[in-house]
């Protein structure tokens, strides 16, 4: 990266890292990652949300790092878990596990001050097939977003590249929540939008950190929060599903933070 890039701003608010810190970001992501590779035997027709959550927090205290939703603006867990027609920031408790039940684990750490931030879908039991096919979707339209990061794009690129995939295969980009900034801080600019027009948007530069996370409705793209202002869910209870990673454009393209050491990013349907 070029010095001229280290410590600074762009004049849309957003950090431009420097070299040295994309080892600490490769940390967190790669600890982030591991627990949701090692959480996956943990996910039973049976099982509790609320047991996933705490063998999650458990793996984070083992690692010697912290977890970064604990205290979050009064947030009690260490992941947010999101089942079948839960969009996203589903709080982890009692309720057992259905038999086809679909759902979400989201994992932040922070490791040595910087935070990895991750997340993807696993099922209980049988997967039904219209649920393996939306999680297909979802995780393809991530990558896709992701393919199009490089210096000199947009942000905007990045979501049409979502949008118009996700909508290409008649399902609805959720529009009520994002991507964001990362680095030492665990939300920052830019919104990262998972719908838009090419061209538009700040421009990508090299240095530059942020989650690329979309959510993707089987129905409607219309959420609505629940009484616990966290629960955000589908106002039409169509599935919901969404793929995270956390990544870096790169002076030739981008990288991932958040790659899953066991090769077990999508372990739903590709075994």
């Amino acid at each position: 990266m070029n010095k001229e890039h280290r410590g600074r701003q762009t004049k849309d608010g957003i950090r431009i890292y420097d070299d040295a810190d994309f080892a600490g970001m490769h940390a967190a992501g790669k600890l982030a990652a591991t627990i949701l590779d090692e959480i996956a035997e943990h996910v039973f027709v049976g099982q509790t949300t609320g047991e996933i959550d705490r063998i999650i927090e458990e793996k984070v205290d083992a690692a010697g790092a912290k977890s970064a939703t604990i205290g979050y603006k009064g947030y009690k867990h260490a992941s947010c878990i999101s089942v079948n027609h839960v969009v996203c920031h589903g709080i982890p408790g009692d309720k057992k596990l259905k038999d086809g039940d679909i759902l979400n684990i989201d994992v932040t750490v922070i490791v040595d001050g910087w935070f990895g931030d991750t997340s993807r879908m696993y099922v209980a039991g049988k997967l039904p097939r219209k649920a393996e096919r939306l999680i297909e979707i979802t995780h393809d339209a991530l990558m896709r977003g992701i393919d199009v990061v490089a210096p000199g794009n947009t942000f905007g690129d990045i979501g049409h590249a979502i949008q118009s995939y996700v909508e290409g295969h008649r399902m609805s980009v959720v529009t009520d929540f994002c991507g964001h900034g990362l680095g030492r801080v665990f939300h920052a600019p830019p919104n990262v939008l998972h719908y838009g027009r090419p061209g538009t948007g700040a421009i990508l530069e090299p240095g530059m950190f942020f989650t690329i996370e979309p959510m993707v409705n089987l129905g409607r793209a219309e959420t609505k929060t629940l009484a616990d202002d966290w629960t955000a869910v589908t106002r039409d209870k169509s599935l919901s599903a969404q793929f995270e990673h956390s990544v870096a454009v790169t002076e030739t393209g981008f990288e991932i933070f958040t790659l899953s050491p066991a090769g077990t990013f999508h372990p739903t349907y590709k075994t």
